[in-house]
């Protein structure tokens, strides 16, 4: 009956999705019925490791993540998992040949956040986002690709660079929460007490050549997910566009959202680009 216990496994991840982000799970609903669970499977895990770094201050973080990462193990040796999170995930990993470097790059960068507040350096900012984002977008290639390794390795550095983006999106919409809440800073040789429009602009250009790079590629991906992921690239541009607008002292004391009625508007027009082969 292992049969229904995975399928209990990947509504919950499914459910994780639709729970934690209206905005990935909308543009996940716009993939391929065929890699679609796949997607729901991979964010489910990377959810739930990210949920014990940055939410759970009321109990032993570091105990936590360690069983979390002990279960992981696990789950990928032995190909299932009570937690039907990570019996999810380890269904993927294996069907989509994930390779393992990519999953303890993601909980290395994990693991940093229990004790690290500050990077410093250039270094360690693109060593961080590498494994908090770059892999993420190489795992969900392997989803779309469906084993092809020649489109991987054609399409790999594309999707490091859409991965990159979306999570520096994230760092500047969040900057607040981050520095406030978890006294985090990302952006290395940046004050953020005194956050400049120059280092906001910086911050931008940065952030604007990864989706160029990232473009390029999802103009490659096969038809069942092209779609989908240029819905969330068109999602976080416009999220970036609204950062560009708002002052710095702004974003650092606010979160800038895009409206419900922006994002009908978006799936709308992305739509019509889809299907008059515009990208």
């Amino acid at each position: 009956m292992k049969t229904l216990f995975d399928s209990v496994s990947y509504d919950c991840s499914k459910i994780v999705t639709q729970s934690y982000s209206t905005s990935f799970s909308l543009a996940t609903k716009m993939l391929a019925n065929t890699i679609r669970q796949d997607i729901y499977n991979i964010y489910g895990f990377v959810r739930f490791a990210d949920e014990i770094v940055d939410t759970f201050h009321d109990y032993n973080k570091k105990e936590l993540f360690k069983r979390f990462e002990e279960d992981l193990e696990f789950a990928l040796r032995d190909k299932i998992s009570l937690n039907p999170i990570l019996n999810a995930f380890q269904h993927t990993y294996h069907k989509c040949n994930i390779d393992k470097h990519m999953v303890d790059s993601f909980m290395k960068s994990m693991r940093l956040d229990l004790s690290k507040s500050k990077y410093t350096t250039d270094q360690e900012y693109k060593d961080y986002i590498y494994g908090s984002a770059d892999v993420v977008g190489l795992m969900c290639l392997k989803v779309f690709v469906k084993g092809d390794n020649e489109k991987y390795e054609a399409l790999k550095n594309t999707a490091m660079s859409l991965g990159s983006a979306f999570q520096k999106v994230n760092f500047l919409r969040d900057l607040k929460a981050d520095h406030e809440l978890l006294d985090r800073t990302y952006f290395p040789n940046t004050d953020l007490t005194n956050l400049t429009e120059a280092d906001k602009l910086y911050i931008i250009n940065d952030i604007e050549n990864d989706f160029n790079e990232g473009l390029k590629g999802i103009k490659q991906l096969p038809i069942e997910a092209k779609f989908g992921v240029f819905m969330a690239y068109r999602y976080y541009n416009q999220l970036l566009k609204k950062l560009k607008k708002t002052p710095a002292l702004e974003i650092k004391n606010t979160r800038i959202r895009v409206p419900n009625y922006k994002k009908a508007e978006l799936l709308t027009r992305s739509y019509v680009k889809y299907q008059l082969n515009l990208l």
